[in-house]
């Protein structure tokens, strides 16, 4: 009885307080995701049954959906602990770059990649806690040479910004090709 005790003190220290949300989360990803299945892949008659293309997707999201009901019964068994909301908003708050990631992709076909990357590197470090200008300087740095490597130098085809529109021909070519 004591070893049984002293496992479930161990779990109750380790637990996170929002194993519920997420376990009944990942639930409700699974179901979606085993749903859409039959419109998702093909399963062509005539061949072996671990041939067809939708078999092992269909394997991994039985056992996906098996293995997240098993975590929501675990986790809607177990003692409640205080804190869930704190750590689902926590959770939350990390959405917040993701937003500025689409931002940063709304601005560049607008402004074009290097003025665009010149002004969110600084930005991200500021948001991040950094407030030194070496440290901004430095995240400018950072952005020029990814745009630098990317467009110059791996000759990724990013569009350039409407704003080139309207420089003069020459550095017009220039931004758009290597900048």
């Amino acid at each position: 009885m004591t070893y049984i005790k002293t496992l479930q003190q161990l779990f109750h220290r380790y637990r996170r307080p929002g194993d519920l949300v997420f376990a009944l989360l990942f639930l409700f990803v699974s179901i979606f995701l085993l749903s859409q299945l039959g419109e998702q892949v093909e399963w062509p008659g005539g061949g072996k049954l671990v041939a067809q293309p939708g078999f092992w997707p269909a394997i991994s999201l039985v056992g996906m959906t098996f293995f997240a009901a098993l975590h929501y019964i675990g986790s809607a068994l177990s003692p409640r602990i205080p804190g869930r909301w704190q750590e689902v908003g926590f959770w939350l708050r990390g959405l917040e770059f993701a937003g500025w990631f689409m931002v940063y992709v709304w601005v560049v076909p607008r402004l074009g990649y290097l003025p665009t990357t010149l002004l969110f590197m600084p930005l991200l470090a500021l948001r991040a806690g950094y407030r030194k200008p070496a440290h901004l300087l430095g995240a400018a740095a950072v952005g020029f040479g990814v745009v630098v490597i990317f467009k110059a130098l791996l000759s990724v085809k990013i569009p350039g910004g409407a704003v080139y529109e309207h420089l003069p021909d020459g550095l017009r070519n220039f931004m758009s090709l290597y900048l």
